[in-house]
């Protein structure tokens, strides 16, 4: 049985160390692991491979691997991995979700107490050596605190109900959207389905967009749905670039729709130099980091390892993708 891995994406470049390799072959002794380096050895090597373990499957030797069983996301988000193709196969698709529970929330948090206290605008009057105090108190709407404050959690995965535990736990009020809201998430003092969207948008200080990227989710923050947001309400946007409106957002946060915004994904990364994004005062923006944490890759390894062993004595495995969903159901 032959396994391939090839963890490319983007400016992340990672690969099996040799121990990794040597220890999972000494455990799985009928199993053969390939570990690629150069993106042009995939053609070589995918034709004979059984199972496929990294952040996307390229589509261009789907045609090819006319033995592939299995393939493992090393990230939660499987979108790129959705192609016609694979969807129609009977290919096992498994993903990541679950490795983020705790960067992540915790990711939000510190983004959260940034714009409840004004740090982005204390920084920048840092940067030009100049103290005022009033003009960070003053700043936005003003310094305010998250305990008793409002935080609606769209998105009821690892990252949302991990999320509303430690928001609870600070003293705020939390609501979870999600697809089956006869689900109970800890923390939460309600669970609400996507038709209540904009009801729970127009009730929240705080909201949080933490969803797997599908159809239905899709610009589902878009002119609309900020409209339906307090003028003093923040958005935190951890999911996908693409479940916000860009150019609504923008105009929200100019116009003071909106109070404020944090950012981690986009819809164009790297975000181009000239994007407004950049110049709006009331808008904080991480490069796409939430989910690092130096953990990650031994926790994935961990998840493909368990799921290997299950694979090899034909157990079920964990993190099955629904791929007409587009996540996996257990992690929704």
């Amino acid at each position: 049985m032959n396994v391939v891995t090839f963890f490319h994406l983007k400016e992340v470049r990672w690969n099996l160390p040799d121990s990794e390799l040597e220890r999972l072959q000494a455990r799985f002794p009928g199993v053969r692991v390939i570990a690629v380096e150069d993106p042009v050895d995939l053609a070589v090597v995918l034709p004979d491979a059984e199972i496929f373990a990294g952040f996307y499957f390229p589509r261009a030797h789907f045609a090819a691997a006319q033995r592939l069983r299995w393939i493992h996301s090393a990230s939660a988000g499987i979108e790129a991995n959705l192609f016609p193709e694979l969807v129609a196969s009977e290919v096992i698709l498994t993903n990541s979700a679950g490795l983020h529970a705790v960067s992540i929330p915790e990711h939000v948090l510190a983004q959260m107490l940034v714009l409840a206290r004004n740090f982005h605008e204390a920084l920048r009057l840092q940067a030009r050596a100049e103290w005022n105090r009033f003009g960070v108190i003053s700043f936005g709407a003003t310094i305010g605190e998250l305990h008793g404050a409002s935080l609606a959690i769209l998105g009821a995965g690892a990252i949302g109900t991990n999320l509303a535990q430690r928001a609870a736990a600070l003293g705020m009020h939390v609501r979870v959207m999600r697809r089956d809201p006869s689900r109970p998430v800890p923390g939460a003092e309600a669970v609400v389905p996507p038709v209540a969207l904009h009801e729970l948008l127009a009730w929240a200080d705080w909201v949080v967009c933490a969803l797997p990227l599908t159809a239905e989710t899709r610009g589902i923050i878009d002119a609309a749905a900020l409209k339906t947001m307090r003028s003093s309400a923040f958005l935190i946007n951890v999911g996908r670039g693409e479940h916000v409106d860009e150019a609504a957002l923008i105009e929200a946060l100019r116009s003071g729709g909106i109070a404020g915004a944090a950012l981690d994904v986009f819809n164009q990364e790297p975000l181009p130099p000239e994007h407004p994004f950049w110049s709006l005062p009331n808008l904080v923006l991480t490069p796409h980091i939430s989910g690092y944490t130096p953990h990650y890759f031994r926790k994935m390894l961990a998840l493909f390892e368990d799921n290997l062993d299950r694979f090899v004595h034909g157990r079920p495995l964990r993190n099955v993708v629904d791929k007409q969903l587009g996540y996996a159901r257990q992690a929704e």
